[in-house]
């Protein structure tokens, strides 16, 4: 892992605002923004919930080591835990900022669904056609997760971020 791969992490809580909520939403934030064309610090592949990149999960936890970042837990209402991280906000990229912002405000499932289909759009060939569409593959891969208008949401949701100003444009995948 990179020397200062620990402070990439930290940069995305910070241009988050300066708070980020929950380690899946971390993941799917930085997976969104590198592949709308910012530097891609990360190396990702698919795991049960999407998107997901071991070395930001390690360089998170440097960064909270280093107390650059704090780390507090919580309790969910179903009683599952998470991780809420702070930092200090900074002056950055502001087209960047925005975009991290607004992933981070999107519903956690729905941001999950969301990057899930780009990341089998990008990285798994399923552009459409017969049995290709990403959203559908999605759809089957996390049923409940896609049920009652979630998945409805999360196109939604990726269309808003198609939108925002970036290097590069987030595949059209709707």
């Amino acid at each position: 892992m990179g020397y200062d791969l620990h402070e990439k992490a930290a940069a995305i809580v910070r241009d988050a605002g300066g708070r980020l909520v929950g380690r899946t939403r971390l993941q799917k934030v930085a997976y969104l923004t590198q592949l709308a064309g910012f530097p891609r610090d990360f190396p990702f592949e698919y795991r049960h919930y999407g998107p997901y990149s071991e070395e930001l999960a390690e360089a998170m936890e440097i960064a909270v080591g280093l107390d650059i970042v704090r780390e507090e837990e919580a309790v969910s209402a179903s009683g599952s835990w998470y991780s809420i991280y702070n930092t200090e906000r900074a002056d950055g990229d502001v087209d960047r900022a925005h975009f991290i912002s607004a992933a981070a405000e999107i519903g956690a499932i729905e941001l999950e669904l969301a990057a899930t289909a780009a990341y089998l759009y990008a990285e798994e060939g399923f552009r459409g056609g017969r049995g290709r569409d990403p959203w559908a593959i999605t759809a089957q891969r996390k049923p409940r997760k896609a049920a009652e208008g979630r998945l409805g949401r999360a196109k939604l949701a990726y269309r808003r971020l198609r939108g925002i100003t970036t290097p590069g444009a987030l595949p059209a995948i709707d």
